[in-house]
């Protein structure tokens, strides 16, 4: 059975994406496309217009051309918006960063890419240029000051006439992020200017966001989430998006509060600490209307009883990496907003639900891998063809790797994961990385590492270890913490004889897995 939405399909715009996102810019003029949350300073869509064309204007006066690679490593601030856009602009393809990485996951992702400039920040410096210069990275350019190094105003200093680049939305990637896989490394995610386009515009639909809203960007930019659905819609659609560079529950409450946002796009531990912190009860929230929350499951208690408190309307959504941001999304509206559920396929959108072992197609209310096919499906991962095959089959479906069924409305609910990801506070990690660094200790024989459930955070990784020598759990942990960018980090350990295995020699991760599930209801 193939899922559909019940709306009619919608026309995407055939076009670039920079285009289509400033589509409103002349009506919009002086109204603030973004704010910098900590310090009120603020861009206006007719600024934003003008910085993405000096951008893109830059970018070609120092040989960047079509098809090149442009990687940013920075928090959430205004300027990642004429970056990303300038980019685009230039026909260039954003590689966007993960700012928890470390240096050796900037190696990976740089080289991979084939990234040509660099733009960080001066915190970010002690990992960023080691990186830089064992990549070969052309040039890197900083947001602020830092001596030797080419300041990011530079690359605005010009008159903004840069060529115009033919683009082929259909062909031509805009974006590059890294998805981790289940080998360890991340793959890079080749995704179309199409693909972001429809992707952001399907989205608008279950959940309309006009000029009257304001929205708050704490989700990290280099997420596919905070990318397409938080950055790129919000000025799509005419909003005023305030930059969060990190999140902290007091400074979050406050700009809420002081900047009278409307909407929220979240992730659970956020919805969490809204249903549960004692904080909250100190600011005045009354300003947010509706919360969109994804990246991971959030559970029907937490769900109810932050919209109680806050008194708004909450919904879910689920989606991917490759498939460009959403692909489920509950309407906004609540008229038909299951508690739990991750709504109805999107418009445009076709979903279905098959055994993972024998790969046939499944009805409503049965339980299967859940697949997605639409015009925001990535071409692929780059440079690993093998990866492709084993995730897009031959009719063009792109397996998802999550458990989940449809009920007989067509809605769909998440359960498991046939993928063993681990999804730390929505970050994705890897357990096959983390066991590979931890076979690397002299003293370790043999390692396991599964998901742990965590109400704060999802889940943790958890590591199981067959020992060679003596040495304590809290010593291993900090040898992968010394390794690791912060989401990766060991927060659980048990000392074993042995790993459970299959005849392959394969680890039985689930084994391991339910034995916690059952441990932790004892």
């Amino acid at each position: 059975m193939i899922f559909k939405s019940k709306v009619p399909d919608i026309q995407v715009p055939e076009s670039d994406l920079t285009s289509v996102v400033l589509t409103r810019v002349d009506e919009l003029g002086e109204k603030a496309a973004l704010v910098d949350g900590i310090s009120g300073r603020s861009i206006s869509y007719l600024q934003l217009r003008e910085l993405i064309a000096k951008m893109a204007t830059g970018l070609h006066l120092r040989g960047f051309k079509k098809g090149d690679v442009f990687a940013t490593f920075m928090p959430n601030v205004p300027e990642y918006a004429v970056v990303f856009l300038g980019v685009a602009s230039a026909g260039g393809i954003n590689t966007t960063v993960n700012s928890l990485y470390s240096t050796s996951d900037l190696v990976h992702q740089f080289k991979d890419s084939k990234a040509k400039f660099l733009l960080t920040i001066p915190d970010f410096l002690d990992r960023a240029l080691p990186a830089a210069k064992e990549c070969g990275i052309e040039e890197v350019f900083v947001l602020g000051e830092s001596e030797g190094l080419t300041p990011f105003s530079d690359l605005l200093d010009n008159d903004g006439s840069a060529p115009n680049i033919e683009i082929d939305p259909k062909k031509d990637l805009v974006a590059l992020p890294y998805s981790s896989g289940t080998t360890g490394l991340s793959k890079g995610v080749m995704l179309t200017h199409e693909n972001l386009i429809a992707n952001m515009v399907l989205s608008c639909q279950p959940n309309p966001v006009d000029e009257t809203d304001s929205m708050i960007g704490v989700l990290p930019f280099f997420h596919i989430y905070g990318m397409v659905l938080i950055l790129n819609l919000a000025i799509y659609r005419g909003a005023t998006l305030v930059t969060m560079p990190r999140f902290e529950l007091e400074h979050f409450l406050q700009m809420v509060q002081d900047y009278k946002i409307t909407c929220l796009n979240l992730v659970p531990p956020i919805v969490l600490a809204l249903a549960k912190h004692p904080l909250v009860e100190n600011y005045d929230l009354s300003s947010v209307r509706i919360i969109g929350c994804g990246a991971a499951p959030l559970g029907v208690e937490t769900e109810q009883a932050c919209a109680a408190r806050l008194d708004c309307k909450i919904h879910q959504g689920y989606g991917l990496t490759e498939v460009a941001g959403a692909s489920h999304v509950n309407p906004a509206d609540g008229i038909s907003n299951k508690p739990g559920a991750v709504g109805p396929v999107l418009p445009n959108t076709a979903s279905k639900i098959v055994d993972p072992e024998t790969g046939e197609q499944l009805g409503a209310n049965q339980r299967g891998e859940v697949l997605i096919a639409g015009p925001h499906v990535m071409p692929g991962y780059l440079n690993n063809e093998e990866a492709t095959r084993n995730c897009i089959d031959d009719e063009g479906w792109f397996h998802t790797g999550d458990i989940g069924y449809a009920d007989d409305d067509g809605c769909f609910y998440i359960v498991d994961r046939v993928k063993e990801l681990i999804k730390y506070k929505g970050y994705q990690v890897a357990p096959a990385e983390l066991e590979a660094l931890l076979v690397s200790h002299s003293a370790i024989a043999d390692a396991a590492v599964i998901p742990s459930p965590d109400e704060e955070a999802g889940e943790i990784p958890k590591a199981f270890v067959v020992l060679k020598e003596e040495i304590s759990p809290e010593e291993i942990m900090k040898f992968i913490a010394d390794q690791v960018a912060p989401h990766k980090k060991i927060r659980k350990l048990d000392i074993v004889d042995e790993i459970p295995k299959a005849a392959s020699g394969k680890i039985l991760r689930r084994v391991l897995v339910e034995q916690e599930r059952a441990n932790q209801k004892k």
